[in-house]
């Protein structure tokens, strides 16, 4: 077979430094998400669906062939952690948690876990973004230790 070919599907989290609820402001919010979603293309993999809250992330993209998980999250925070200090004032100290959450998500349940991610403000309501990671990582069958998940 002469082409390669791949369809990954990744939902991946993360939060500010601190889950500091930095994106209060819906508009810069809205901003912040679509420059998530331009970073994912820029790396050609897919946006599907990016969302949030005021202290962290949801992004469900593709994830192309040539990219690992690590450095799809890595150049994504990279870029647009410049792209945020450059604001300059409180923003030139602005920094994402150092680690993240990915995980596989099947192309049945593409439908279902995009619009998980758009009801991140009514979710919220009643569970913190600590309370969704555990939640996450413990559906997964991921081993975590509280000591070191949080920074």
């Amino acid at each position: 077979m002469p082409q390669s070919l791949s369809r990954i599907v990744v939902h991946t989290i993360f939060s500010t430094q601190h889950r500091v609820a930095c994106f209060q402001d819906q508009p810069f919010r809205d901003e912040v998400h679509a420059y998530l979603g331009g970073c994912a293309k820029t790396l050609n993999c897919v946006p599907i669906q990016v969302g949030g809250v005021s202290d962290h992330v949801h992004l469900l993209t593709t994830l192309a062939r040539t990219i690992s998980v690590a450095d799809f999250v890595k150049e994504t925070k990279r870029v647009s952690c410049n792209w945020i200090q450059e604001r300059g004032g409180l923003w030139s100290q602005f920094h994402w948690q150092s680690g993240y959450a990915s995980f596989s998500v099947s192309e049945s349940n593409v439908a279902q876990v995009a619009q998980y991610v758009m009801d991140q403000e009514r979710h919220h309501e009643r569970l913190t973004f600590q309370d969704e990671y555990r939640e996450f990582l413990h559906k997964h069958g991921e081993p975590w230790d509280e000591r070191y998940v949080w920074d």
